[in-house]
């Protein structure tokens, strides 16, 4: 049995899914986090989201972001490394996730999980 979690491929995305799935504090927290991410790695584990929540609650988003086609999800031994899927969504999709971060950074005062995060301005 396989270990590599299933991702749907870039055809598979549909708007409906991506935008309920973001619709979530949590998982908009996960999306924000990875997005921050970027400029340094392009890849973070769960432990790097230990503060938004308990492991069962954060695995279960992670399945969410996944199922959606929002994240890429690499197994390497007992890891798990998690990337934003850009290049999926800004071909279905353009513009849409980065009009999310800009909404979820401006925003994050408002939002209780995004307090804890680091705001970068993005331009």
């Amino acid at each position: 049995m396989s270990r590599t979690p299933l991702h749907p491929t870039r055809e598979q995305i549909e708007l409906p899914m991506v935008l309920d799935c973001l619709s979530d504090p949590i998982r908009l927290a996960i999306v924000y986090q990875l997005a921050q991410q970027e400029r340094v790695s392009s890849e973070l584990c769960c432990g790097d989201f230990s503060g938004l929540g308990a492991k069962s609650n954060l695995a279960y988003h992670f399945a969410k972001l996944r199922e959606c086609g929002l994240m890429q999800t690499r197994v390497a031994g007992t890891n798990r490394f998690m990337r934003l899927r850009r290049e999926d969504l800004d071909a279905r999709f353009p513009g849409l996730l980065d009009a999310v971060i800009k909404s979820a950074a401006r925003d994050a005062g408002r939002l209780q999980v995004l307090s804890g995060c680091d705001v970068v301005k993005m331009d």
